[in-house]
């Protein structure tokens, strides 16, 4: 069976969700490979084990911590060169799709980004599914040369658990001179609150125009807080300025895919349900009886989210 190769997403040796769902992608076209770039291969090994890993490829060289995407790209050639895998899997971040884009150009490969899901077609090959035009239009494709490499959206392919070895083998990697050209020079952590993170949370509490102002929107984190969820919000609440882009849930946004979604006072025009409908749960909210998130809702509730929303919380502390 050949080798699918992962690049692993961490940050202080935690691996992140969106590695164990390309794990869960990797399995279904060959044997899932892990690269770990930088220091703390070690204690993400039990997490990677976890999900399928049969190595992990660990290249922990100053250069991949001290330098941005371009000694990434280097490495994945190298072993792209060495493995002859099947398929390379990357996180369809920022990040990942320059990685892959800078992979291809290497390798003289073919390249498939935000990507909603991953299969095999009937000569083994991948094939990656994509929602275009916001969800309204599925499409298919295959990479015709070179090694395929896939960026894939984050939230889009549900985590599976699959026991791997996960075998630490060590890569000797030394970036050129041309990939050093642009170095980091400080790392500063982001702050976290107390609500969890939007595209990693298991439920989320998204809210939309219905908010009716930057006032308005402080119910859908009062909810959000007494659900232990995190916030998003629609693209016309940030045009808004009501909340921060950065939290903004849609085609040109983030995508989650927690277990329960709840959208109050969000009418679930595409551009948004791009982002969301691969949500286990849905629950919508909203005065309009005719509104399209009610097309993709498990559960919808027709009234001011104004009224429904505190009743909602009170039930909710009383079962506390």
């Amino acid at each position: 069976m050949a080798e699918v190769l992962v690049l692993v997403e961490q940050a202080g040796g935690e691996v992140k969700k969106v590695t164990l769902e390309l794990l869960t992608a990797a399995a279904r076209l060959g044997e899932p490979s892990a690269v770990w770039t930088g220091p703390g291969a070690e204690g993400g090994r039990e997490r990677l084990a976890e999900y399928g890993a049969a190595r992990v490829y660990v290249a922990d060289a100053a250069d991949l911590a001290d330098y941005v995407v371009a000694p990434k790209a280097e490495l994945l050639a190298q072993l792209v060169a060495d493995k002859s895998p099947a398929a390379v899997l990357v996180a369809g971040t920022a990040e990942g799709k320059e990685i892959a884009a800078r992979l291809a150009v290497k390798t003289d490969s073919g390249v498939l980004t935000d990507a909603v899901d991953v299969t095999a077609g009937e000569d083994g090959a991948p094939v990656a599914e994509h929602a275009n035009f916001g969800g309204a239009m599925t499409v298919h494709a295959k990479v015709s040369k070179g090694t395929p490499i896939l960026a894939v959206r984050p939230n889009a392919i549900a985590a599976v658990p699959a026991a791997g070895a996960a075998e630490l083998v060590p890569v000797s990697f030394t970036a050129s001179d041309g990939a050093k050209a642009a170095k980091v020079t400080e790392y500063v952590v982001a702050e976290k609150g107390e609500r969890p993170d939007l595209t990693e949370a298991q439920i989320v509490v998204s809210g939309g125009r219905g908010t009716g102002s930057a006032d308005g929107f402080k119910i859908i984190e009062d909810l959000a807080d007494a659900l232990g969820a995190a916030v998003g919000a629609s693209r016309a609440v940030t045009d808004a300025g009501w909340y921060p882009h950065a939290f903004q849930v849609g085609q040109t946004g983030k995508t989650v895919s927690p277990q329960l979604y709840v959208a109050v006072g969000i009418s679930g025009a595409i551009q948004h349900r791009a982002g969301m409908q691969t949500s286990k749960t849905i629950v919508a909210v909203n005065k309009d009886a005719e509104a399209p998130i009610f097309e993709i809702a498990d559960y919808g509730v027709v009234g001011d989210l104004f009224t429904v929303v505190p009743q909602l919380i009170e039930e909710i502390s009383k079962r506390k």
